[in-house]
């Protein structure tokens, strides 16, 4: 089947908001998608966690909206909103029925505009505490909660900017002052480090009218700082490793690797090794670790695209109750090499580009999948088209390609092993916490 090509236009204003329309009356829904050339990346030492700090930040008011007004006024016209952060980007959206893009559209442009009238020492406060709470309930407190930041932490050397988690440390967020947070908004916030994308049931000329009335006033910033040298060595250089002790109820094996950017088609190679190691029931992992020898409770392995030096590969395998976990760990990074040494089969290849193919075509249907992609791939790329390119590029992806990515990244010396065991008591806790 044939990916449906995503017809759009593509502009800036006179104060650089990059602005991107694509037009599609199917459904009488819009989505609006905002993204900020902004994340964790972009925070200094002492200061992290403001990136994620103000996707919350953002929903508590601006000159003309009231605290939490946002998020009342959107579901009071139908619609759904969220923000995410992550370590390239800030992203806030809204998904509304078509008549109502008008409203989204003025809600994002004031807080752009306007959201420091807003911000005060009670809303930070407030904003911080919850922020802490999400680190202590996702993190902190949570059974394994730890290894994505464990795993950061080893792949990337200290002076990197992918180094630090997201969320930030809690000692950063109780020393940011209301000036600090005032100052990377300043900074950041900005028409011209921002792309808008709409999709769905819009009139590109009306919608186009509305972004210049309510954005087309706001003031670039000619001062963002840029980012500095992010480049890496391809590999670490040496195999790292570490065991937690954790209240985890079976020890579990997690594996991460540096692996080429996004953007890179060495990328889409693995991602489609990804499908072929861990891609549902009929995966090379999920067979041998967890159907035939019954040694792993559960698999995964995925990869994770950034543009600032390395991208990660991923992957994990639950230890089955009574197993040595060091069978467990020997038994995955064979399938690992493996991949590197032998070319895929015709019938595996054939499964995985089918698996990417549904996900893609399913996708894409969504107004807020194509607004949240284009916006995506105008602010990590600059290149929205690959829109239209991006299945093709995968279902052209050889077994060559993917014996020569798996090599490159499957490699001991570029190899971090994270393996969670239960702390003494831990399993005895939880059996007592169930039991009640």
């Amino acid at each position: 089947m044939t990916a449906p090509t995503v017809r759009f236009t593509d502009e800036r204003l006179a104060n650089g908001l990059r602005l991107i329309i694509a037009e599609d009356h199917l459904a009488p829904v819009v989505a609006v998608c905002i993204w900020y050339a902004v994340g964790s990346k972009n925070e200094v030492p002492g200061k992290t966690g403001f990136a994620h700090l103000f996707e919350h930040v953002m929903f508590q008011g601006s000159r003309h909206v009231a605290k939490t007004e946002h998020m009342g006024l959107v579901q009071a016209a139908g619609g759904t909103l969220n923000g995410t952060t992550w370590l390239d980007r800030t992203n806030y959206f809204e998904t509304m029925p078509s008549h109502q893009l008008e409203l989204a559209l003025w809600l994002e442009a004031d807080r752009m505009a306007t959201l420091l009238d807003a911000l005060n020492q009670e809303n930070l406060d407030n904003q911080r505490d919850v922020v802490k709470n999400e680190k202590r309930s996702s993190y902190d407190n949570r059974p394994y909660g730890q290894w994505f930041h464990k795993l950061q932490e080893q792949l990337f050397p200290p002076e990197h900017p992918y180094h630090h988690p997201t969320i930030g440390s809690m000692e950063d967020l109780d020393a940011a002052s209301l000036e600090d947070v005032a100052a990377f908004f300043r900074t950041y916030y900005a028409p011209n480090n921002a792309v808008l994308a709409i999709a769905g049931d819009a009139d590109p000329a009306q919608a186009r009218a509305w972004v210049e009335r309510y954005f087309g006033e706001i003031a670039a910033n000619p001062r963002i700082p840029p980012l500095g040298d992010v480049s890496l060595p391809p590999t670490l250089g040496a195999e790292s490793r570490e065991v937690i002790e954790d209240r985890v109820p079976l020890p579990r094996h997690y594996f991460g690797f540096r692996a080429p950017c996004f953007g890179d088609p060495r990328l889409e190679a693995l991602e489609v090794a990804c499908q072929i190691l861990a891609g549902g029931k009929g995966s090379r992992l999920y067979r041998r670790l967890v159907r035939d020898e019954r040694i792993a409770q559960d698999v995964a392995f995925f990869a994770l695209g950034f543009v600032g030096g390395a991208s990660i590969a991923a992957g994990q395998a639950t230890v089955r109750p009574g197993v040595d976990p060091e069978v467990v760990e020997r038994a995955f990074e064979e399938e690992l090499e493996r991949l590197g040494r032998e070319p895929v089969t015709a019938d595996e290849l054939a499964r995985a580009r089918a698996l990417i193919e549904t996900f893609e075509l399913e996708a894409l249907q969504r107004v807020e999948e194509r607004a949240d992609r284009l916006a995506m791939l105008a602010t990590l790329l600059d290149d929205p088209d690959l829109i239209n390119r991006q299945l093709e590029r995968y279902l052209a992806v050889t077994p060559a390609e993917i014996q020569a990515v798996a090599a490159e990244v499957f490699r001991p010396e570029n190899r971090v092993v994270l393996t969670y065991v239960p702390a003494a008591g831990a399993a005895r806790g939880q059996d007592e916490e169930s039991a009640a």
